[in-house]
């Protein structure tokens, strides 16, 4: 922490230099700025050689962009999308000069002349102090234009040099956030306050409710939290993962969350389930940490204890509920029988999950239901229709248990109807999961799952959803 330290007093000195040199006194760096202003000194920004002037002025513009309101700073980023292209003639002539004499050389230069200006202003704002941080929550502006642009049906083009610029995001992100930049750290009641502070805003599965939540699933001995941060924000964690350490794979999420329970022995911990995964940052959506936090930490808890065998995830089912409902609207449901879709409008009921009678109808024609949403429903890209589940099946891990009523709080009920899964990662099969899935689209599942889907169900459509 202490060379991130520096290195940031070394920027901020670079920069206090370098606004003499391009004529900015500190009361300029206050002063309020228009879009267009702001994209002027973009453009003087990316035409600069001066390392010094540069990282002055990339500091004026994040902070100058800070102070627009919200409408002002749509403006900037839809100019930024539209001015800072790439130059189509120096393009043309770089694909001939190519085609021409096609050697390295002129592929680098081909290379060069498509890269859109955008990509280079991003590099160079990066330069400013805390200037990674301010270009994530740019992008997260950038993400409330790009809705707002599809509301109002705008002009195709604009939409599509708003999706570009957001890809230009991605791709530098991408590669300044890769693993090889991650810090894992152990998030117990030691960590600095700010930061449990942080862990308790951010959590986005299971609400923690205040610092006595956050406390009982951090201290016992059976617990356990880890975060992935960056050197760039070294106060904020990127994502995070809650587990709890059992001596069984738990179908329900109440016992692991429960106030009052007595924590299990180390010794006698054989499972490790991993019920909570968060991401905390929305401007890096698309850059993917799951799957390195999730192999990074199995390696860890198998090194700190050795009792652990099984490695699960608890997982809610967030498209579950609105599939459902889809099917049973459908005058030809797929996923579902005619005895399902008339058993299942128990679930229209009030207070039905508190009826056991009502219960047993409902999870007869449910599980077969959650299998075929599993196993047999696609997007249009043939992955699975459920946001979670591609994520772990696209780890290597294997779809383990269905388990009826495993989430009965009103957000499980909303999203699942309590439905919740079991993943497991098998150590000696991930990569063999990983690679079927990856090439081939196919599900891992156990013989208990595969067991529930009916055989008597047509051929299902594939559907396009916006998170697909």
């Amino acid at each position: 922490m202490a060379a991130i330290s520096f290195f940031g007093d070394l920027l901020q000195t670079i920069s206090d230099r370098g606004r003499d040199l391009i004529g900015i006194g500190r009361g300029d760096l206050a002063a309020r700025a228009n879009a267009q202003e702001l994209v002027k000194l973009c453009e003087d920004l990316i035409s600069r050689r001066g390392e010094a002037s540069g990282v002055a002025l990339a500091r004026l513009i994040l902070e100058r962009y800070t102070t627009l309101a919200r409408p002002e700073r749509a403006s900037f980023l839809r100019l930024v999308a539209t001015e800072f292209t790439a130059d189509h003639a120096a393009v043309d002539e770089a694909i001939a000069a190519y085609r021409a004499d096609p050697t390295r050389a002129a592929l680098g230069a081909l290379h060069d002349a498509a890269e859109p200006r955008s990509q280079e202003l991003i590099r160079r704002l990066n330069l400013a102090k805390d200037g990674t941080r301010a270009l994530v929550r740019m992008r997260e502006d950038l993400f409330g234009l790009r809705r707002e642009l599809r509301q109002e049906e705008a002009d195709p083009d604009l939409i599509d040099a708003a999706d570009s610029l957001d890809s230009d995001f991605e791709h530098l992100f991408a590669s300044w956030f890769n693993r090889g930049f991650l810090v894992l750290r152990h998030i117990d009641w030691t960590t600095p306050a700010h930061i449990l502070e942080k862990i308790i805003r951010y959590e986005a599965v299971h609400e923690i409710t205040g610092w006595d939540d956050l406390r009982r699933r951090i201290e016992p001995t059976d617990r356990r939290c880890f975060a992935f941060f960056h050197p760039a924000l070294v106060d904020e964690p990127l994502i995070f993962v809650e587990v709890a350490l059992t001596a069984s794979i738990a179908p329900a999420i109440a016992p692991i969350l429960a106030h009052e329970r007595e924590p299990l022995p180390l010794k006698a911990a054989t499972t490790a389930i991993f019920y909570s995964i968060s991401n905390c940052q929305k401007g890096l959506a698309g850059v993917t940490f799951g799957n390195f936090l999730i192999k990074q930490v199995v390696e860890d808890l198998a090194r700190e204890i050795p009792s652990l065998k099984t490695f699960v995830t608890l997982s809610p089912v967030p498209g579950f509920s609105a599939w459902l409902d889809r099917e049973r609207r459908s005058d030809a449901p797929q996923g579902l029988t005619r005895e399902d879709v008339e058993a299942l409008r128990i679930i229209d009921e009030p207070d039905w999950q508190a009826d056991k009678a009502k219960c047993e109808a409902v999870r007869k024609a449910m599980i077969p239901a959650a299998a075929a949403y599993f196993l047999r429903a696609k997007n249009e890209r043939g992955r699975p229709l459920d946001p979670v589940a591609r994520f772990h099946l696209g780890n290597g891990a294997r779809l383990e248990r269905l388990n009826f009523l495993g989430d009965v709080s009103a957000k499980g009920l909303a999203q699942s109807r309590g439905l919740m899964v079991n993943y497991l990662y098998d150590l000696s099969a991930i990569e063999k999961n990983h690679e079927t899935y990856a090439n081939l689209g196919t599900v891992a599942a156990s013989s208990a799952v595969s067991r529930e889907l009916r055989t008597n169900l047509p051929p299902m459509r594939a559907v396009a959803l916006a998170e697909a």
